[in-house]
């Protein structure tokens, strides 16, 4: 498939797991690619491994701090020079904190909501805007929440906060954006295996109770976030906005 021919693509968080396996799903669907985080060697790699593979320039690098306003506009700005249109913006950046609320440092608090909510408003302030302008046929924003973000975790508070938070800042947004025929959708992922859940999948009864859990008896994989990514940010989609998408193998239908 070619869904994202001639595309311009910007996702956070690109330098591993989900981001990583999105933005390799996405170049062997045509897209070019933008790829945005603190770790410019990570990004590079996974650069240097899509460019290897297409044969062909497709993904590019640009270090960046999306929790910070600045560095954000200058983006955008570094987008509508180079590129001239974004058409997909994909905001996977985040990180998790664990710790009851009753020892939970204000500080720890504070930074879990701005990696993963103050980002995307960020983004969508900035880019949006940009994606305004455009007159491309599938124009869509595709906001990586959580499970969490449905089914709260005792002992991850500040981390279930933010990812509900990003799930009605989507359908806030995809209320704005609608007159511009910009969709804004969520996904929210299960447990899957990336550098944020490999300390607690080394766990034996950690892994177990996932696996006991969820229907579908295992842990999900990121190439398989990646394709649900793909079809609710392409023009598969054109109808779906406002909507988020549980990718967790069955975890609350038990």
């Amino acid at each position: 498939m070619n869904r994202f021919q001639e595309q311009i693509v910007l996702i956070s968080g690109a330098g591993s797991g989900i981001g990583a396996a999105t933005a390799k799903q996405l170049a062997s669907e045509g897209a070019t690619l933008i790829l945005v985080g603190r770790r410019k060697e990570k990004l590079e790699e996974v650069a240097e491994e899509i460019n290897s593979e297409m044969n062909v320039e497709s993904a590019y690098v640009y270090s960046a701090d999306v929790t910070i306003e600045e560095e954000v506009e200058l983006l955008a700005n570094y987008i509508e020079s180079n590129f001239g249109r974004l058409d997909v913006l994909i905001n996977n950046a985040g990180t998790s904190s664990g710790g009851p609320i009753l020892s939970l440092e204000k500080e720890e608090w504070e930074r879990v909501q701005t990696t993963n909510v103050t980002s995307v408003y960020l983004m969508a302030k900035y880019l949006g805007a940009l994606m305004t302008q455009s007159d491309s046929l599938n124009k869509s924003i595709v906001n990586v929440a959580s499970l969490s973000g449905h089914k709260a975790g005792a002992k991850i508070p500040s981390y279930s906060t933010a990812k509900a938070a990003v799930i009605h800042l989507t359908k806030s947004l995809a209320g704005e954006l609608a007159p511009y025929q910009v969709r804004v959708n969520s996904v929210s992922p299960g447990f899957v295996e990336t550098p944020m859940t490999e300390d607690g999948l080394k766990n034996p009864k950690f892994s177990q109770a996932i696996e006991r859990h969820t229907l579908l008896g295992r842990v999900g994989r990121p190439e398989e976030v990646a394709k649900a990514i793909a079809f609710i940010s392409s023009s598969d989609a054109s109808y779906i906005t406002g909507t988020d998408l549980l990718i967790d193998g069955g975890w609350l239908t038990v």
